[in-house]
């Protein structure tokens, strides 16, 4: 059975990680499903536990700049990207350095890195006293709604991993910004808790990636054409809304549906963000329970981290 352990239990949580056990805890964006990232066998069961593909890697956590750049070969972009925004939701992909000891599963056999220095206090506790650097992606099973909440967690991986931190609900709610700096154009590969018009004020433009489709491996994860998805089908930028139908409002909701939750009364983004993939675990979970027939999503502004909302939103209604 999975454990479910309290801040003060963080030295056991420490203890499992360094032991090669699967630990999963709060960041400011989502809860992630932790393995020491020098571990092979540990990787492999992060992989297996979610039922994820090997070629779509892994963000490897770190409690400051110094560690994450003594595995990934950072540039002055990168340097003056971390002095922005680490600890924070912005995750770099950059060059393998010379050395470096995550294993290469963790990077689906390319020769780059995905690393993140999490601002959670939590999660910085656990990685210094784990003293390892963490491959951690969301805690949930592959392609499914991301965790915001220990019970989240539990919901879909109960048994698959040894302990979970509970810390809470977390703030941000969306998954950090993935930025490759592993060329000489800096290259947007998924928008997240830091708004690209930020990432831009420090770089200038940036070049945006699409979605990859097939078995290549990926760059980045939460690059897949269908992904944090519902088990209700999705309906995006509704107008109006059947009875038969959840509602994922934004504003003053539509009327007539089964079921309602509420992004932002106010029309905020920033609330909107940290209470979707809540939301949509709601409206799923109430829609099956009513026999509604999907999930019907109001309009999101692109802006900001509407932006980011937007791009989960699309793949959580891609097909299956």
């Amino acid at each position: 059975m999975t454990e479910r352990l309290a801040p003060a239990d963080i030295g056991r949580a420490a203890a499992l990680l360094r032991g090669g056990g699967l630990v999963a805890f709060p960041t400011e964006t989502v809860y992630g499903l932790g393995a020491d990232a020098r571990d092979a066998g540990a990787v492999a069961a992060v992989f297996a536990a979610k039922g994820r593909p090997s070629f779509n890697p892994l963000i490897s956590h770190f409690p400051d700049a110094v560690a994450a750049f003594a595995e990934a070969r950072a540039d002055d972009r990168a340097r003056a990207l971390a002095a922005r925004f680490w600890p924070g939701p912005l995750t770099l992909v950059l060059p393998r350095a010379a050395g470096s000891r995550i294993d290469p599963l963790v990077a689906a056999g390319l020769d780059t890195l995905a690393v993140r220095v999490p601002a959670h206090p939590l999660a910085q506790a656990l990685l210094r006293q784990a003293g390892v650097p963490v491959a951690a992606p969301s805690a949930n099973r592959s392609g499914g709604v991301s965790p915001t909440t220990a019970a989240h967690v539990l919901a879909g991986l109960d048994g698959r991993l040894a302990a979970v931190l509970d810390g809470g609900p977390c703030a941000v709610g969306l998954e950090s910004t993935v930025l490759d700096l592993s060329g000489p154009v800096a290259t947007l590969l998924r928008p997240g808790g830091v708004p690209r018009e930020a990432v831009e004020a420090l770089l200038g433009p940036v070049a945006v990636a699409g979605a990859h489709a097939g078995e290549a491996a990926r760059p980045s994860p939460g690059m897949l054409l269908s992904h944090y998805a519902p088990g209700l089908p999705l309906r995006l930028d509704a107008a109006a809304v059947a009875a038969d139908e959840a509602l994922l409002a934004f504003g003053a909701p539509l009327p007539g549906a089964g079921a309602v939750w509420q992004l932002s009364e106010g029309g905020d983004v920033v609330e909107a963000a940290s209470r979707l993939f809540a939301g949509l675990r709601w409206l799923d979970a109430e829609g099956a329970r009513l026999g509604l027939r999907g999930i019907a999503a109001m309009p999101v502004p692109a802006a900001g981290l509407g932006v980011a909302i937007n791009d989960r939103l699309a793949r959580a209604a891609a097909p299956r």
